[in-house]
């Protein structure tokens, strides 16, 4: 939760001195700034919830001890990946906002493909670096043969979860930027609470797959979460979504610079 205000404040921060600073809103972009830091922390504390509430749920797993200490360890390996793509998060969001609000859409679809190319990469390598050294990378975090089994069981689950990880925040990044917050939160809520923790729990107890089971109905919310952000993203109309935001800064009594293109 630390982290989730830490991420929101740094937003809110640099979010009043764009709207404040750069497009002259005063009290208007004030308002808006802290109206959109605290979507930031709603959107983030949804998703951390989720990660915590699995833990309570492989508690009631056979041999509790063992799947709550596999979890733990992937949940906390995943926290530390996420640290890398909250920043992608954070920068494509400011990105977008500024973009549609200089009128670029051009600009800010360009951003959007650079930031997922490059956020792809790094999910990639980590991606690459769980299946490489799936008998050892849970090693360092217990002495329990059981508990690294468990983990090394989880290893390709957990590698596509780290995968999807870098495309998701970046999306989600974009949708804050664009102005979507609710839709985000909805979208968060659906899959993570409707269907990964429903999935998990079926294959889970009734299928019988145990923290493997547990792990892939996550892995299914997170899915299902990008896919339809990338649906979102990629059939948006970006130019009117410019025209939209230059209108409502304007309409703020803000001043937007007139640009030698749209790009």
């Amino acid at each position: 939760m630390a982290v989730v205000s830490a991420v929101a404040l740094l937003f809110h921060l640099f979010l009043s001195w764009l709207l404040i600073v750069q497009f002259k809103l005063g009290l208007v972009g004030a308002a808006t700034s802290l109206n959109a830091a605290w979507w930031v922390v709603v959107i983030g504390h949804l998703e951390f919830w989720f990660y915590m509430f699995l833990i309570v749920l492989a508690g009631n797993l056979r041999n509790a001890q063992v799947a709550v200490a596999a979890i733990s360890i992937c949940i906390n390996l995943y926290g530390w990946e996420m640290m890398v793509f909250l920043g992608f998060n954070a920068a494509i969001s400011v990105r977008i906002s500024n973009e549609l609000g200089a009128g670029r859409p051009r600009a800010a679809k360009f951003s959007i493909l650079v930031v997922i190319m490059s956020s792809l990469v790094f999910g990639l390598v980590f991606f690459s670096l769980v299946l490489v050294l799936k008998d050892v990378y849970g090693v360092p975090f217990t002495n329990s043969p059981d508990v690294v089994a468990a983990v090394t069981d989880l290893a390709v689950v957990f590698a596509f979860t780290l995968l999807l990880s870098s495309v998701q925040p970046v999306l989600t990044g974009v949708a804050v930027g664009a102005g979507w917050q609710t839709l985000v939160a909805y979208i968060n809520l659906g899959c993570y609470y409707l269907v990964g923790v429903p999935v998990g729990c079926l294959l889970a107890y009734y299928f019988d797959q145990g923290v493997k089971g547990m792990w892939s109905g996550m892995l299914t919310g997170v899915g299902l979460q990008t896919l339809v952000l990338t649906g979102i993203t990629a059939g948006t109309n970006w130019d009117k979504e410019a025209m939209e935001a230059e209108s409502r800064i304007r309409k703020w009594g803000g001043s937007v610079d007139e640009p030698a293109n749209k790009d």
